[in-house]
């Protein structure tokens, strides 16, 4: 299958799922971030606002950015930057998809980035990952070498094997609703 057709296979798969189901599925995925040794050791976490159609973030990342430091992407051009969330207040809807970004100034040690929240349209077994097609998370993930890569899907996102390009960047563990693949990169 190639990417085309496996981007439109999730898509609607995510239709079939209200968002009050999304929400519910996605407390169980967070929670198991929450249990990942990476997690708790990272002091810099880098997560996202999710759009309906993710797996939803708002309340994990409410949850966290009082006891670790905890930053969004916001688009800008063709690349994420990163900007720290420091409370509902912070966020405005992004220029080029509405998402809510944080407003304060840029974070630009990405050296500090310990552990990353990826949302993705499908993954696989071996840890690769495929997005929407823009590329932006791949650009950012090649400026993050010391950060655990934790990818984050519903179970109808997860597939043996997934079309990939030589720029794509894989994960090292992806969580989703009933399977975990934690073995891809790093002992966690």
């Amino acid at each position: 299958m190639d990417k085309k057709e496996l981007r439109k296979l999730v898509r609607a798969a995510k239709g079939a799922v209200t968002l009050c189901e999304k929400l519910q599925r996605s407390e169980g995925i967070m929670h198991r971030v929450e249990g990942l040794d990476c997690f708790a050791k990272a002091d810099t976490v880098l997560a996202y606002w999710s759009m309906d159609d993710e797996v939803q973030t708002h309340d994990f990342v409410n949850r966290w950015y009082g006891r670790k430091r905890v930053l969004l992407p916001c688009v800008e051009g063709d690349n994420l930057l990163l900007r720290q969330y420091t409370g509902p207040d912070c966020l405005r809807a992004g220029e080029q998809f509405g998402i809510g970004e944080p407003t304060g100034p840029l974070f630009t040690d990405l050296e500090a980035v310990q552990m990353i929240v990826v949302p993705g349209v499908a993954f696989d077994r071996k840890g690769n990952r495929m997005g929407r097609g823009r590329g932006f998370y791949d650009r950012l993930l090649k400026s993050t070498p010391n950060a655990c890569k934790v990818g984050v899907a519903f179970d109808f996102q997860l597939f043996d094997s997934i079309p990939t390009e030589s720029f794509d960047v894989p994960m090292d563990v992806v969580i989703a609703e009933t399977m975990e693949y934690t073995d891809l990169r790093i002992d966690n």
